[in-house]
């Protein structure tokens, strides 16, 4: 099955889930904090009591919490921290052995533009994002001859709620299409 998981938006993980039965596949749902280490290491651990092994990580769990760094709080830093890179590091450390030892798997993990070229208002996000990067690269490194593959993808805006709770704080639409070559918002679908 698809393991779906989900912090807050539960009928958002239900309608995925779903999608996937109606489209026949099976789904399961399991709810933990990625960024609290208790949590997500009990959530886990359940999981991996399961017998069928988990060999397709995505790790795509991402907040932001935008201010102009001299006025950003350290609960602004450490929200969007924690949740992107121990959030990485505390789903991915344990599941990452059963790979190993199966000598085999896949690591998804979702960075951003923001990550690579950086992105006024979003030192925290920028920084996260790019160290989900460096993480992506160095976890490669020592997972590939395992034949486990860690690739990261950084796309641009994508139309979600989180892109548009940006814009209703501020972010000018207009500049940051400018800076996409279609000129255009992506789409979750894309």
């Amino acid at each position: 099955p698809v393991i779906v998981h989900y912090n807050a938006s539960a009928a958002e993980a239900e309608k995925v889930a779903a999608d996937i039965v109606a489209a026949g596949g099976r789904a399961e749902l399991v709810r933990f904090d990625v960024a609290d280490f208790d949590s997500s290491s009990a959530a886990i651990a359940q999981l991996l009591t399961d017998p069928r092994p988990i060999g397709v990580l995505v790790n795509n769990a991402g907040v932001t919490a935008d201010a102009p760094f001299p006025a950003m709080t350290r609960e602004q830093w450490r929200s969007v921290i924690t949740t992107s890179l121990d959030g990485f590091y505390n789903v991915t450390q344990p599941l990452s052995m059963q790979m190993v030892r199966l000598r085999w798997g896949r690591i998804i993990n979702l960075s951003s533009v923001s990550g690579v070229v950086g992105n006024r208002g979003q030192v925290n996000y920028s920084a996260a994002k790019a160290g989900i990067i460096g993480a992506t690269k160095a976890l490669a490194q020592e997972m590939a001859k395992r034949n486990v593959t860690v690739n990261a993808v950084a796309p641009g805006p994508v139309d979600t709620d989180m892109f548009q709770r940006a814009l209703a704080q501020g972010t000018p639409l207009d500049e940051v299409i400018k800076h996409i070559p279609m000129r255009r918002i992506g789409t979750p679908e894309e």
